[in-house]
């Protein structure tokens, strides 16, 4: 009987492959960076060939580096980046580059929805905010802008929805992706007309596909697919689910209990419940991968990525020579970070560089600075805002529920001891760390396991893929002193909020 399954994950910045053992252990993982396009201010996009060719490539190095028989690989199921927008037509070609979730060209279209009471009006069937790149507004972007466009279209997918396309040849909406789009009535987990409505959009119904489940088989892998890839031909397909559903899932995230964080290009935070949140004060409830619970999330791009762009831009020559030596720079980043302590500088860092939760307008800082800080002090400083912004969001879900026992965090965040003590410290709570390092993978592959039958449940797969790697206690003498900084970081946003319209 097969014995291997393949995740595959489509981020925002990368594509990643990973093959797993039925007890979920990783025997090979292979990723790929994809860039993204920026035709204008606040366009971001991204070329869909080559996000295929890139995940067809790291299936193939995956294959290779496991030393797998393709045929031993029982199912595939992907996982991906959510919202955004990826148009195919007739054929299955892109009538255009994908619009990324982090674009903000509809701005304009999200304040009118805002001005004339949309989004309370929708919120009941929708169960979200409306924000700039949900497929709900760059429809009507692009029916403005670019009809043609619209004309040449047949399907809009999301990321993974496309990349199962192309392994299948089977055009299907995936729920969990799908209830998060504002395109969808969350509560009969279906398409509703009088939404679209509401929208403008009621001509772009012929562009949904039909919806699937995370663990249906959606399809078999072609022909084509199978030389693209490496992979056997008429190979299961499951559904895959979106990006936050798999973290969930790749962290046990299975009852009420549990709380998770994924600290990468966005910040989310997010539990589950059987009951769904319905409130203007929760960025988003969507339908959850495990049928009859509801996903709730509070989340921003206010996360890791804000390190990354200052390392991109200020370690170059650091990078470069760690690239030499066979090492990372966070490495580096993490040991500056180290070598200082919370109370050494009182920098106020807002980590707003692709987008805030505070308001529209809100702009990336540094508040606090002095002569005498070296870089480790900025770093700390970064790192600090990152998990302030968490917090924040951590706050408004905790209207809705009790603060659990323990916080469960994945993301690029959670690969650094020195990172994960700041949470913990800010937020005065254990940190526990999965296992692995694909969890986005992973989770894919635990919907495939399902799909290919190897367990009879999510629940069964999640007990006996997921696994811990450490535990991170909190530093209960520092609370009076994250609490200072939390606030301080609080009144910074306030003071700043009047300037903020300056800058846009």
């Amino acid at each position: 009987m097969p014995s291997y399954l393949l995740g595959i994950d489509n981020g925002l910045t990368m594509s990643k492959a990973a093959l797993f053992t039925a007890d979920g252990r990783e025997a090979a993982v292979a990723s790929r960076k994809t860039e993204t396009l920026t035709p204008k201010p606040g366009h971001l996009e991204r070329d869909v060939p080559e996000m295929w060719a890139s995940t067809a490539t790291v299936i193939r190095e995956a294959i290779a580096k496991a030393a797998v028989a393709p045929a031993n690989i029982a199912c595939v199921a992907c996982a991906g980046h959510g919202n955004g927008l990826y148009l195919i037509n007739e054929a299955g070609e892109p009538v255009r580059n994908a619009i990324m979730s982090t674009d903000s060209r509809a701005r304009d279209i999200i304040d009118e929805w805002l001005a004339a009471g949309v989004d309370k009006a929708v919120l009941p069937k929708t169960t979200q905010s409306i924000w700039p790149a949900q497929p709900n507004a760059l429809l009507l972007w692009l029916k403005r802008h670019e009809p043609a466009t619209l004309d040449r279209a047949r399907w809009a997918l999301m990321a993974k929805d496309y990349i199962r396309f192309k392994l299948t040849g089977e055009v299907a909406a995936e729920l969990t992706d799908f209830s998060g789009t504002s395109l969808l009535n969350v509560p009969k987990m279906a398409y509703d007309d009088e939404l679209l409505a509401a929208f403008g959009i009621a001509d772009t119904r012929r562009l949904l596909p039909p919806l699937i489940r995370s663990a249906d088989i959606a399809g078999r892998v072609t022909a084509k697919a199978a030389a693209e890839t490496g992979l056997a031909e008429g190979t299961p397909v499951a559904g895959g689910m979106f990006d936050i559903d798999a973290c969930g899932l790749a962290v046990g995230l299975t009852d009420e209990s549990q709380l998770c964080m994924i600290a990468g290009t966005w910040g989310n935070n997010q539990y589950i419940s059987k009951t769904p949140v319905v409130s203007p004060e929760v960025f988003m409830t969507s339908c959850y991968a495990i049928p009859g619970y509801y996903l709730m999330l509070e989340g921003s791009a206010t996360s890791a990525s804000n390190l990354e762009w200052f390392v991109t831009e200020f370690f170059g020559a650091e990078k470069a020579l760690a690239a030499k030596q066979g090492k990372s720079v966070y490495d580096l980043c993490n040991e500056l970070v180290a070598a200082t302590k919370p109370e050494d500088a009182n920098i106020a860092f807002l980590p707003f560089l692709y987008g805030s939760n505070v308001g529209p307008d809100a702009k990336a800082c540094f508040i606090g600075l002095n002569g005498w800080h070296t870089r480790g002090h900025v770093l700390r400083a970064i790192y600090e805002g990152v998990v302030f912004g968490h917090r924040t969001h951590i706050e408004r879900l905790l209207k809705f529920r009790a603060m659990p026992a323990t916080i469960r965090l994945t993301g690029g965040a959670a690969r650094s001891k020195a990172w994960v003590q700041i949470f913990a410290d800010a937020l005065q709570t254990p940190v526990e760390i999965p296992d692995g390092t694909e969890l986005g993978a992973l989770g894919a592959a635990i919907a495939a396991a399902v799909a290919a039958g190897c367990y009879r449940s999510y629940e069964e797969a999640v007990a006996a893929m997921v696994r811990f790697a450490r535990r991170q206690e909190p530093n209960r003498s520092r609370k009076g002193l994250y609490d200072a900084k939390v606030a301080r970081y609080h009144q910074t946003i306030r003071a700043l909020d009047p300037v903020w319209p300056v800058f846009r």
